[in-house]
């Protein structure tokens, strides 16, 4: 396989800017059920075309036309955040009135907008490791996660927020996005490490304990605060009637109480952005005089994961299991 198959992805993906834009104008009056069909016609299409732009040398990964069709929507969703932010129009009107209207929400535009740029990040990066035969499967697995995190807070909020007695049709859409990373995610981990530690190493590492690991150490305290957090921020969601509660829910962050219920499930990056987004009603969003400390407070909450799963991954031998030394069995 060619490097310009994984050019012909994204191209590929560009392509659902004038079909968006034809598909909205040629449809005024579609019911949601057309709408399904016509969304699910064009992802069959758009993996056939993907398998014809590959055929000269199709990829040993079966995952390039997964991530080939998620290019593609990928595009879509950030078509929606910026229609919705009025940048600009015409591409998706019919699609949020009768499709899915709680993509109007302010976290419906934060995930948008994820979708658009991470996980259309890694798609493209994802497409280019398999056309050069490459590795992936760090990258693969943090889009995993990644996915599979934004989908059941969305899916979960859609269900028992205020947008529950609205789902239609157009939401069976959400299914692919839980099942087919769920499928992929068994292919990636498979995929071998980029680099096997020495069993020497393995053993000096596994020898130490925390304190001797200052780093590890310090990602612990963090990590435990960062459980106590959720914990407090989760029984300020279940409207806890400790003082202390109230006063986080009133003066701190507000949108815990939003009716679309997406904070009540939280997904870090979308809850940031939507606890500050103009399309969440004033009286949820963060109070001006408190937006410094809730981003503070809410970016170290969604970075010490993050620098967690670095560690891991960049320095792994403390979580390999020692192979024992052939010459003394």
């Amino acid at each position: 396989m060619t490097a310009s198959s994984a050019t012909r992805v994204f191209v590929l993906s560009l392509v659902s800017i004038p079909v968006c834009y034809l598909f909205n104008f040629l449809s005024t009056n579609c019911s949601p059920w057309t709408i399904l069909l016509v969304g699910l016609l064009i992802l069959i299409s758009v993996a056939i075309i993907a398998y014809f732009l590959a055929r000269k040398k199709p990829p040993k990964d079966p995952l390039f036309y997964l991530y080939a069709v998620f290019a593609f929507t990928s595009v879509v969703d950030l078509i929606v955040g910026l229609e919705q932010d009025g940048l600009i129009d015409g591409f998706m009107t019919l699609h949020l009135k009768e499709g899915e209207p709680y993509l109007s929400t302010g976290h419906g535009h934060m995930i948008c907008y994820w979708d658009g740029s991470a996980h259309y990040l890694m798609y493209l990066l994802m497409v280019a490791a398999i056309a050069w035969e490459q590795s992936y499967r760090t990258i693969g697995l943090y889009w995993v996660g990644s996915i599979l995190m934004s989908t059941f807070v969305f899916l979960s909020g859609n269900l028992v927020g205020k947008y529950g007695s609205k789902l239609g049709p157009v939401s069976l859409l959400i299914i692919p996005y839980l099942i087919l990373p769920m499928w992929a995610v068994l292919q990636i981990y498979n995929q071998p490490l980029k680099n096997e530690s020495a069993p020497k190493a393995i053993e000096i590492v596994q020898k130490k304990n925390l304190l001797q690991r200052p780093l590890d150490l310090l990602l612990t305290i963090s990590l435990l605060l960062v459980i106590g957090f959720s914990l407090f921020r989760g029984l300020v969601a279940l409207d806890c009637p400790i003082k202390v509660c109230r006063q986080y829910l009133q003066l701190q962050e507000p949108y815990l109480r939003d009716p679309a219920a997406y904070p009540k499930i939280q997904a870090q990056f979308s809850h940031i952005g939507a606890s500050l987004h103009s399309r969440t009603p004033y009286m949820y969003r963060v109070p001006e005089e408190a937006q410094l400390v809730f981003l503070i407070t809410n970016g170290l909450y969604g970075i010490v994961p993050q620098l967690l799963a670095y560690r891991c991954v960049n320095n792994p031998e403390f979580f390999l299991k020692r192979k024992e030394d052939p010459k003394t069995k």
